[in-house]
């Protein structure tokens, strides 16, 4: 897949589809690295509430699990891990963090921590775009669902905070081996390992905010072939070149 993905065609689709107010301004439609998108987070959780400005009080013990809270927030497409040094570094780096694949969640620096403390996302698009190359020439495609409802990605997001107090709230798209997809498989160069979204099923969404992180990577599964659709993007439309 290519480094971006577009934003809901409707600002309904937020409550529809995800139980969310819109968001006051709407993203841009085409999300391309270190442009600003939106992720759902869960509210109740300890990992969120530096990112909502709020105080988080534990259960007590024995006490039923807080219920999930969806929070919609805005955030910078590309991971900035919380360790860089400056704002600079941390822009470059997310240029090439825009995916994660879900083997380097737990072995790679820039995911680790994230993934660890539990900061899971809903990524809310419509589309994302891949290019095929069986042509010899790539040409930009984007993936939708059959019934062209929004989809919900499995996301990682992270908080920097500079010494001036600078804020920066990332994001970056989990991604799952697509080698055995019969529509995802005909993507991506030949000889590398094929990728896609790990696209949620909307009934687990809650769920997959709210997980332990040994049961996470659970939810980290290829959607299924039939309720996917490719169509090869309009010609004459500027895209953004492929990062990965």
């Amino acid at each position: 897949m290519s480094s971006c993905h577009l934003s809901l065609a409707k600002p309904e689709f937020y409550s529809q589809n995800f139980r969310v107010d819109a968001p006051e301004t709407l993203p841009e439609k085409i999300i391309t690295p270190r442009r600003l998108g939106c992720i759902i987070v869960n509210g109740a959780a300890e990992s969120s509430a530096a990112l909502l400005g709020r105080t988080f009080t534990a259960p007590e013990e024995g006490a039923p699990a807080l219920p999930v809270e969806r929070v919609l927030v805005p955030a910078s497409f590309g991971l900035v891990p919380s360790w860089v040094k400056s704002a600079s570094d941390g822009r470059l780096r997310a240029l090439k963090l825009v995916t994660a694949k879900i083997d380097s969640l737990t072995t790679g620096t820039a995911f680790r921590d994230a993934w660890l403390a539990g900061q899971r996302c809903i990524v809310p698009l419509q589309s994302f775009q891949v290019d095929d190359v069986r042509s010899g020439k790539p040409v930009p495609t984007r993936i939708t669902r059959v019934d062209n409802n929004p989809m919900g990605a499995a996301g990682v997001w992270a908080r920097w905070v500079g010494e001036d107090g600078e804020i920066i709230t990332s994001y970056a798209i989990i991604t799952v081996n697509a080698n055995a997809h019969a529509l995802m498989n005909r993507y991506g160069h030949a000889g590398n390992d094929k990728a896609m979204p790990a696209i949620l099923n909307e009934g687990s969404y809650d769920a997959w905010l709210n997980a332990k992180v040994n049961k996470a990577k659970e939810f980290l599964r290829a959607y299924p072939t039939e309720k996917l659709r490719a169509n090869p993007v309009e010609k004459g439309r500027k895209q953004p070149p492929p990062q990965f």
